[in-house]
């Protein structure tokens, strides 16, 4: 395995990132004279600092890397890094173009992610459907590995320590209470839980536990400020930290809460538990937070929706369709972290 050089491709979206930590843990573990580079963007470095033998390259997309004339000095100087082998977990124009360059070089192996375009295609048409689960994510990342000569067990994946927290003292965080992490925010309103509703799950899990609000951005923090000013054991965390700083923080928690967004990736990546709200995407597609049970996710009465899951990616609206996640109530929510903080 010395000599063995592996450039690994995943530019976002963070979530999907994410999801790539086990599977470079297991690889690591596996084979240890395996030198890694992963190429990705630079904010999402943090993620994988905690690998031994994991090196970086950072592409600046918006500058000397952009447009194909950019992606062809991207390619010179990944040439350079004299790689045996490229796992392209992305499958994107990008990715596709840095492949056809290094093509050539026939000596340098080359796998990229099955997608399951058209499986997830079938179970989000408009109509009444069976859901037979996908394959994961993370195996679908683990199968490109596989493709390459470096097969996976991910059954075999062990969880690092947790890091050492952040100084908190900004947040004034609770130590003799459990902390619940809630990021209530998605990328698309199809699969948020609404603000009212999640307000009344705040409400009444910060009257014994310590909650810590998480999101991005003025808007979700301005948002986020009212309910940690409205009740006395909320504090929200956005803005407060660094990208890593705020992972050591997650990797603290007793319970992350999180739509299906990167948050819970994040969470999970670190053994924390998380239950996730799904609302237009479903479990069955495949991103799950890695090593979490069924249970933990809260769909949807799929009796008054039959259509779901409408969407992959939460980013295709359907008429009548915008309310189903109010048919998650939020005492379902609140009892099941309840459960899940109390078997902690």
């Amino acid at each position: 395995m010395k000599g063995k050089h592996i450039l690994v491709f995943r530019f976002s979206a963070l979530g999907d990132v994410a999801m790539c930590v086990p599977v470079l843990r297991c690889l690591v573990q596996s084979y240890p004279e395996l030198k890694i580079t992963v190429v990705t963007r630079k904010r999402f470095v943090p993620l994988f600092e905690e690998l031994p033998n994991v090196h970086f390259f950072t592409p600046n997309f918006n500058g000397e890397h952009k447009g194909i004339s950019g992606l062809y000095r991207l390619f010179k100087t990944l040439k350079k890094l004299r790689p045996t082998a490229i796992a392209d977990l992305h499958q994107v124009l990008r990715t596709q173009m840095l492949l056809f360059y290094f093509r050539p070089f026939f000596w340098i192996k080359q796998a990229h992610i099955n997608k399951g375009r058209a499986d997830k295609k079938r179970l989000t048409r408009l109509n009444p459907k069976t859901l037979v689960p996908l394959l994961p994510q993370v195996h679908r990342y683990a199968q490109v590995f596989e493709k390459l000569g470096f097969p996976l067990s991910l059954s075999a994946h062990e969880f690092p320590p947790r890091p050492i927290s952040p100084n908190t003292d900004a947040l004034q965080l609770a130590e003799n209470r459990k902390w619940i992490g809630i990021a209530p925010f998605a990328a698309h309103d199809s699969k948020q839980y609404p603000l009212d509703l999640m307000q009344q799950v705040v409400a009444f899990l910060q009257q014994e536990h310590q909650v810590i609000l998480f999101g991005f951005g003025e808007k979700e923090h301005a948002q986020l400020d009212i309910w940690a000013n409205a009740y006395p054991n909320v504090a929200n965390a956005t803005g407060v930290y660094d990208f890593g700083a705020e992972l050591r923080l997650i990797a603290q928690l007793d319970l992350m809460i999180s739509m299906d967004s990167a948050n819970g990736h994040l969470a999970a990546n670190y053994n924390v538990p998380v239950l996730t709200l799904w609302g237009s995407t479903h479990p069955c597609l495949g991103f799950t937070a890695f090593g979490q049970p069924e249970q933990h996710c809260l769909t949807p009465d799929l009796t008054a929706y039959p259509l779901l899951p409408t969407s992959v990616y939460g980013n295709k609206k359907v008429k009548s369709y915008q309310d189903a996640m109010r048919s998650i109530a939020p005492k379902a929510v609140i009892e099941l972290a309840l459960e899940i903080v109390g078997g902690n």
